[in-house]
């Protein structure tokens, strides 16, 4: 298994590691708390701004000790230069994670249409935020093994 795949693998159980246990704390948290409509505009609003600089940090954190287990363990650099195929393949899984990203705020505002509560809205928008982040991911360990 290539650096790029081993890489991608451990972003994508990181960022699902990262997202549940993020959520799960949220929710045990705030499980008595009864939200009428304002305060659950603050809370989903809360949410979404912790949880980026959370998984920032904890994704650049993991980077660098995956970095560092990978040296320690292979006696060799992660590579430094990224060739023509790494950065085609780079842009077609960006490419497919925007296509996941826009599908789900299409079916987040869509739940606004069907009169559905705002916090359904919420939840399908952080969802869809991380499926993107997975079908990323998952994008660019099929293209690395099965070509471009």
């Amino acid at each position: 298994m290539s650096y790029q795949e081993k890489k991608n693998i451990v972003s994508l159980i990181s960022s699902l590691l990262i997202f549940g246990i993020y959520s799960f704390y949220v929710f045990q948290k705030y499980q008595d708390r009864s939200l009428d409509q304002t305060d659950a505009f603050s809370f989903w609003g809360a949410f979404i701004l912790i949880l980026i600089p959370v998984t920032i940090a904890a994704k650049i954190i993991i980077s660098i000790a995956f970095s560092i287990f990978y040296n320690v363990t292979t006696n060799e650099k992660e590579p430094s230069f990224a060739d023509e195929l790494d950065k085609l393949i780079a842009l077609k899984a960006t490419r497919n994670s925007h296509y996941g990203f826009v599908f789900g705020f299409l079916l987040a505002m869509g739940s606004l249409v069907l009169h559905m509560q705002p916090s359904v809205m919420f939840i399908i928008l952080i969802c869809s935020g991380l499926a993107s982040e997975i079908v990323g991911v998952v994008s660019q360990l099929y293209y690395y093994r099965k070509g471009v």
